[in-house]
């Protein structure tokens, strides 16, 4: 390797990665491209492809692609060495067709979409407490989906068992069908279809039992972790533990990457879309930006027009005025994404009490 330059013409990187390597490519700063190369996808061929790039001069910025997944170490390794790293969109299908596919294309790609100034995305930094209520909160919504599974193939099994059993099940609420089901005694002889449907309905109540064991032990681990990170959103009428989680991890542990309160609004998919025309004028519903984050605001001003007075008073006045239920909840969700913004990006001397709805519209 040779010597490490610094003081040279200012240069642009690009990385096109994958889950074994990474190919980088250097520009300068007329776009010309100067070089490229494969490096492998581990910390040491991360610091080898760095000193590889400062050879060609001085190093600006380095645009990643999926600095979300295959390429988040890489961009935690850059920017610890004080490089700028920018998010890379991968080309679209039509650039693609144009000009074609390949390790090199997409590395220069990447690196003059950041020179052009097309990508300019600031990305999640990943290595704070936000990063660990993220991978806890992976392993709850697995085990939601397996209680949920459990749970549809218990009552789609009962639908069709022997009468005894169903008649064994009516009537129940899930809590006391789950312990009923898990004390069955399906007996040794699996060959009759009533000891084998016993037998089936026992393991899956069990199962049902184990993943709410294991959720509520998650729970119990990502509860503090939230409050630790964001007690200012937790005090947001409506805000649960779930959600503040959800708009946390939307977020980052960077969540200053987000220019402003709008910047938020579009990543949770809640700005709203003109669709005016001729002497219609309105907005519809944005489809875009992050579902999840989109589902946590639906779901706090599901409770905020259940039980905040505030917020209902605003959805009569709405209401009154020839708005639909879909409208005045883009409204408020955008309003919603106000208030958690503010709660996830100031302190507490800084943040201000919203107290009046007419923003939301």
């Amino acid at each position: 390797m040779t010597s490490m330059t610094h003081d040279g013409p200012q240069i642009t990187g690009g990385v096109d990665t994958h889950g074994l390597t990474h190919h980088a490519a250097v520009i300068d700063t007329v776009g010309r491209h100067l070089a490229d190369r494969e490096f492998p996808a581990t910390i040491r061929g991360y610091r080898d492809l760095l000193d590889w790039m400062r050879t060609h001069g001085t190093l600006v910025t380095v645009g990643v692609e999926g600095t979300g997944a295959y390429g988040a170490e890489l961009a935690r390794v850059l920017t610890a060495a004080g490089v700028t790293v920018v998010d890379v969109d991968r080309p679209d299908r039509k650039t693609r067709r144009l000009k074609g596919k390949s390790d090199p294309i997409d590395a220069y790609a990447a690196a003059t979409a950041v020179l052009a100034g097309r990508a300019t995305g600031t990305p999640k930094s990943r290595d704070g407490i936000v990063e660990a209520v993220r991978v806890l909160r992976i392993a709850r919504r697995s085990a939601v989906k397996a209680r949920t599974q459990a749970m549809n193939q218990i009552r789609g099994l009962l639908v069709s068992a022997p009468a005894m059993l169903r008649e064994q099940a009516t009537g129940l609420d899930r809590a006391a069908l789950i312990r009923t089901l898990a004390r069955l005694r399906p007996g040794d002889d699996l060959s009759r279809p009533l000891a084998a449907t016993r037998a089936s309905l026992r393991r899956l109540a069990r199962r049902h039992q184990a993943m709410d064991a294991e959720i509520a032990e998650l729970d119990a681990e990502i509860g503090p972790l939230v409050k630790q990170a964001a007690p200012a959103l937790l005090e947001l009428f409506g805000v649960g533990p779930e959600t503040a989680g959800q708009l946390l991890v939307s977020a980052g542990d960077n969540p200053e990457r987000m220019r402003s309160e709008g910047a938020f609004a579009h990543l949770a998919g809640v700005a709203p879309i003109p669709a005016s025309s001729g002497r219609t004028h309105r907005h519809r519903l944005n489809r875009g930006g992050d579902r999840a984050a989109n589902n946590a605001l639906h779901t706090i001003v599901l409770v905020r027009m259940r039980f905040d007075e505030r917020t209902r008073a605003y959805v009569e006045r709405r209401t009154k005025q020839g708005l639909n239920k879909k409208d005045i909840m883009r409204c408020l969700k955008r309003f919603v994404a106000r208030e958690a913004y503010r709660a996830l990006t100031t302190t507490p001397t800084e943040r201000i009490t919203q107290t009046n709805l007419a923003p939301a519209a």
